[in-house]
C-alpha cells in the first residue's frame, strides 16, 4: 500500500502536533482538520505540504469531503471528561465519530486507518464511560470491513504541553500548603509523546500491524502519588501531599461533578470527576508492552519532564515580577 497523503483528526492537539511534525519530516503530505483554524495556524500552518482545514468533523458530509484524496486517516480525537455525567459526551466523541470516520473511509476508498484508543479500553468490562466508549470505538474500527486498522492503547502520555504533569503543576501551585490526592495508589506507566508518535509512523505502512491493538507503556511504573510528588519537586513547590482513602476519593469526585455547571460556565475543565475516579480503579500498566519493539530506547519521565516543568517555575517568577511592576 502506497501512502502519500494523510488526513488527521485531532492533529492540532498535544499528540497531533508532535505526530504532524514528524510525518512531514518523513515526507508525507498532510490534511489536518480543525474546528478553529485561526487558533492553531501558528503551530501548524508553516509545516510544508500541510493543509490546515477548518471544518466540523462531526458532520458526516463535511468529513467525507475532507477525507477525499487521502491515502490514510489518523483519528486522534478523544476527551477525558464530558459536560454531562451519563456517558453521552464520550459516546459522541469516541463512538459516533469513529463510525463517521469509517463511513468517510469507505466512501472514499481509503483502506488505511490508524485509531487512537486507550490502555484498558474495554466495551464490556471497563469501569468508566471513558474506557467503555474507547473500547467500543476501538472494536468498531477494527471490525470495519475492507479497511486495514491499527489501534494504539497508551498509558498516560507525557511531554511538553501535556495534560498530566502540567495540570498537576498548576493544581499544586493553587493548593494552600496541603494537597489532598485522590486515588494516590493508582499505577501508571507514562509514555513519551514522541515515542507514541513514532509508533504511528513505524506501523503506518507495515502490513504486519494491520488488525492489531498495540499497548504502549513507558519503561517505568509509578503510583499517582509518586508522580505528583515528582511534579512538586520539579517545580520547586513545597506541598504536603495527603493520599485520600477510597471513600474520600469518591466523595471528592462526586463534589467536582456536582460543581460541573460552574466549570462549564467558566470554560475550565474539571480537575477530577467520578468517571476519572472509576477509570483509575484499573491500573494503567501493560501486561504486554508493544512499545519496546517499535521504539528500542523509549524516553523516561526523568529524562524529559524536568525540562518543561522547569518552565512553570520561571513563568511563575515572571508573572509575579509583572504583577509587582505594573
Amino acid at each position: 500500500m502506497i501512502i502519500k497523503k494523510i488526513c488527521i483528526l485531532g492533529g492540532t492537539g498535544f499528540v497531533g502536533t508532535t505526530l504532524a511534525n514528524r510525518l512531514v519530516n518523513r515526507g508525507y503530505s498532510l490534511r489536518i482538520l480543525t474546528r478553529d483554524r485561526e487558533a492553531h495556524k501558528q503551530n501548524l500552518i508553516l509545516l510544508p505540504d500541510t493543509d490546515l482545514v477548518q471544518t466540523n468533523i462531526h458532520e458526516q458530509d463535511a468529513l467525507v469531503k475532507q477525507v477525499a484524496g487521502c491515502d490514510a486517516v489518523i483519528n486522534l480525537v478523544g476527551i477525558l471528561n464530558e459536560r454531562s455525567s451519563n456517558g453521552s459526551g464520550f459516546r459522541s466523541v469516541h463512538v459516533a465519530l469513529t463510525e463517521k470516520v469509517i463511513t468517510a473511509c469507505r466512501v472514499n476508498g481509503v483502506r488505511r486507518l490508524l485509531h487512537m484508543s486507550a490502555l484498558n479500553a474495554d466495551a464490556r468490562n471497563a469501569p468508566s464511560h471513558y474506557l467503555r466508549t474507547k473500547g467500543e470505538a476501538e472494536d468498531k474500527a477494527l471490525a470495519a470491513q475492507g479497511i486495514y486498522v491499527t489501534s494504539y492503547r497508551p498509558s498516560v502520555i507525557f511531554g511538553d504541553g501535556d495534560g498530566f504533569f502540567n495540570r498537576f503543576a498548576r493544581l499544586l501551585k493553587l493548593a494552600p500548603g496541603v494537597f489532598p490526592l485522590a486515588c494516590a495508589n493508582a499505577r501508571f506507566a507514562p509514555v513519551f509523546v514522541g515515542d507514541v508518535a513514532d509508533t504511528f509512523i513505524q506501523t503506518l505502512a507495515d502490513p504486519d500491524y494491520y488488525g492489531r491493538r498495540l499497548n504502549l507503556c513507558g519503561p517505568h511504573t509509578y503510583t499517582l502519588q509518586q508522580l505528583v510528588q515528582y511534579t512538586a519537586d520539579c517545580t520547586g513547590v513545597r506541598r504536603l501531599i495527603i493520599p485520600l482513602p477510597d471513600f474520600m476519593s469518591r466523595m471528592q469526585a462526586a463534589m467536582f461533578d456536582m460543581a460541573g455547571f460552574v466549570f462549564n460556565l467558566t470554560g475550565i475543565e474539571k480537575p477530577f470527576s467520578m468517571d476519572n475516579y472509576l477509570s483509575m480503579k484499573v491500573d494503567s500498566v501493560c501486561e504486554t508492552n508493544d512499545l519496546p519493539v517499535l521504539v528500542p530506547n523509549p524516553a523516561t519521565v526523568e529524562a524529559v519532564v524536568p525540562q518543561y516543568l522547569a518552565g512553570h517555575t520561571y513563568r511563575s517568577h515572571y508573572d509575579q515580577f509583572r504583577r509587582n511592576h505594573t
